[in-house]
């Protein structure tokens, strides 16, 4: 599976940004695919995922409220709609496709994906 995230951007605080993330290989809609962000010196943090149907997501409490990730199994996409954006928000965003199963634990669990974006830069000014 390959992943190319696209988006990205410089926005104020409070605006809104859609990341997509569009994927290669017919296993897309078979796996569970989730969005982290890597701020300057920091960490790569779970931002939000969601398994093969769409049908379960899970969220950072950092971001609940204000995002919403989402997919189109036909178009072979992942969504992340970023609204109310905060200047913490700012990091590099990165899409990642991982195994089937999903779990609310398994999906914040960097170690749970295999495959990676290249990652797109959202910076939130203040």
């Amino acid at each position: 599976v390959q992943l190319q995230a696209c988006g990205g951007g410089l926005v104020q605080a409070g605006g809104s940004l859609r990341l997509s993330c569009a994927t290669s290989g017919r296993t897309f809609g078979r796996v569970t695919v989730g969005w982290f962000r890597q701020a300057p010196g920091k960490q790569r943090d779970f931002v939000a995922g969601i398994n093969w149907s769409g049908g379960s997501t899970s969220y950072a409490d950092s971001v609940k409220g204000r995002f919403t990730i989402s997919r189109d199994n036909a178009k072979n996409t992942l969504y992340l709609q970023m609204d109310s954006l905060k200047p913490e928000d700012t990091a590099v965003y990165y899409c990642a496709a991982g195994r089937a199963t999903y779990s609310d634990y398994l999906v914040r669990d960097l170690s749970s994906y295999g495959y990676w974006g290249q990652g797109t830069l959202v910076t939130v000014s203040s």
